[in-house]
């Protein structure tokens, strides 16, 4: 599997080189500015990319405007965002296309090497990951207040299970409830956000991410 990396920092970027490729994964491109990250992802095509947002020359949105620009050229190009900082309106748009294989991780929270890897995995086969972190600033600022308010502590946190893409079966694992539950919960977090139901989960996660784009 191919990977083109955009990150700036020198350590960190040689990190995910070496913990990457000890993975089986085959570094296509490992850049430090935006041009550099565009250019290398069109003429690449990688399998997926792992992208910091804040990239030279302007230090503020370079990475993820490449990867949005590059996502506009090759449809469904997988891109996971590794940053420091939410940015609303670029995540959003970076959701727009619907066409999944995206995903955004806070590099704060990201614990371990098998969990960074799964989420590459994940993205580069289809898949959507969203920290829970990122899905709540999202949706605190997108979503109407009274929905939001609408939904129990509970209700939000298996919000964030889906947006990370679980299925109904690995939500109930982690909240150690039964899926019977979790499939309750779901349902009146979809009927109070007005969302359309579906057994698909990547389905479920864009759906949820998409009522975020629009109500920004």
């Amino acid at each position: 599997m191919r990977v083109v990396i955009g990150e700036d920092q020198f350590l960190l970027r040689d990190g995910l080189v070496r913990l990457l490729e000890a993975h089986g994964f085959e570094i296509a491109a490992a850049v430090d500015s935006g041009p550099a990250l565009l250019e290398a992802l069109l003429s690449e095509r990688p399998d997926v990319a792992v992208v910091d947002i804040r990239l030279p020359p302007s230090f503020t949105d370079e990475g993820l405007r490449a990867a949005i620009e590059a996502r506009r050229r090759v449809r469904g190009l997988p891109v996971l965002v590794l940053s420091q900082y939410v940015e609303r309106l670029y995540a959003n748009e970076l959701l727009a296309d619907g066409a999944g294989s995206v995903g955004y991780l806070l590099k704060d929270r990201v614990f371990d090497g098998e969990q960074f890897v799964g989420a590459v995995r994940q993205v580069a086969g289809g898949g959507t990951v969203m920290d829970p972190e990122v899905v709540t600033r999202l949706l605190t600022h997108n979503t109407r207040d009274t929905q939001l308010e609408s939904l129990t502590a509970r209700e939000r946190e298996v919000l964030g299970l889906m947006a990370q893409g679980r299925s109904n079966s690995s939500i109930a694992g982690m909240l150690m409830v039964s899926e019977k539950a979790v499939s309750k919960h779901i349902n009146s977090i979809l009927a109070k956000l007005q969302l359309p139901q579906s057994e698909d989960d990547n389905r479920r996660v864009l759906a949820v991410l998409t009522y975020l784009k629009r109500e920004r």
